[in-house]
């Protein structure tokens, strides 16, 4: 039998990488580690407990039964571990190690970046890495620590923290409409949409007013874009009506560069959410970063 004091712990953390995220090379980026190293690694550890815990094939590493057992008691080890340092830790606010944070690129930029900035200036021994994309990404392959995902959210095995709901709003250019504003959905027919194509179904849309009343359109696209901000843009050169959240666009509404349309009739709306992987428990540094979000809003 293998004795504790054989076994360097630290390959732990790096056998675990290499299970949740299937391959030597992407535990090595997760960990930022040298492939070599990583693999070195798992060929040490397997020596110091006496035991081989992958299967290694052309295409994806396996595990054996006992590196299952072994990877499920890795995983409260470490756990624990991370627990321990977060109560050992909790006489003080000041936070430290990596946070990193998956989002799209325009709520990247006009949110995220800044309460990055503020919990920066906080927290001077924390690193903050934001991943911007308009792409879902892999959380527990990438090692993302908490993803913001906007809209409505879909089943998944991840833990979720609702940050702020969210109204959408009809806009468009002021001059888009010559004459007299539409007050009713059906008098926007025929004309020119922007869409953002990323969503499900992005030319259909439901009206409705007073809770009772209800219109529903499908909208004949102009330009279709993959990114909120490229719809706004598109909006704000008058290509056509969009929808987008009420966040995005209060500002332009407000200088008068935009025009919100029926605001008698609501659309479905959603949420802001903090994502984070269910089989990790929550770091202290995700629980801040969420707090001073939703603080945000509030």
């Amino acid at each position: 039998m293998a004795n504790l004091f054989d076994i360097n712990l630290n390959r732990l953390v790096v056998f675990v990488a290499v299970v949740e995220t299937g391959s030597i090379t992407a535990a090595a980026k997760r960990l930022g580690l040298a492939k070599t190293m990583v693999s070195a690694h798992m060929q040490k550890l397997e020596a110091e407990i006496g035991s081989n815990l992958l299967v290694r094939t052309t295409r994806r590493l396996h595990l054996t039964e006992a590196g299952t057992r072994f990877y499920e008691a890795c995983q409260k080890i470490l756990r624990d571990t991370e627990n321990a340092i977060a109560q050992a830790n909790s006489n003080t606010r000041q936070l430290r190690g990596k946070l990193r944070i998956s989002t799209s690129i325009d709520y990247g930029a006009s949110v995220i970046a800044p309460v990055a900035a503020e919990l920066s200036k906080q927290h001077p021994d924390l690193r903050i890495e934001i991943i911007a994309s308009d792409h879902r990404v892999d959380m527990v392959a990438e090692g993302i620590d908490v993803a913001i995902r906007i809209g409505r959210l879909a089943d998944s095995s991840h833990k979720a923290a609702l940050i702020a709901p969210f109204d959408e709003w009809l806009v468009a250019a002021p001059d888009f409409f010559p004459g007299d504003l539409p007050h009713t959905p059906e008098q926007l027919d025929g004309h020119s949409f922007v869409g953002l194509s990323v969503l499900p179904n992005p030319l259909n849309w439901t009206f409705r007013r007073g809770g009772y009343a209800s219109v529903s359109l499908r909208f004949h696209a102009a330009i279709m874009t993959n990114t909120s901000l490229g719809v706004q843009a598109a909006a704000l050169a008058g290509a056509g009506l969009a929808i987008l959240p009420e966040y995005a666009v209060s500002n332009d509404v407000a200088a008068g560069k935009l025009v919100r349309l029926l605001p008698d009739w609501s659309l479905p709306g959603g949420g802001i959410y903090a994502v984070f992987p269910a089989l990790i428990q929550r770091s202290q540094k995700v629980s801040v970063f969420i707090e001073v979000l939703k603080q945000r809003y509030s």
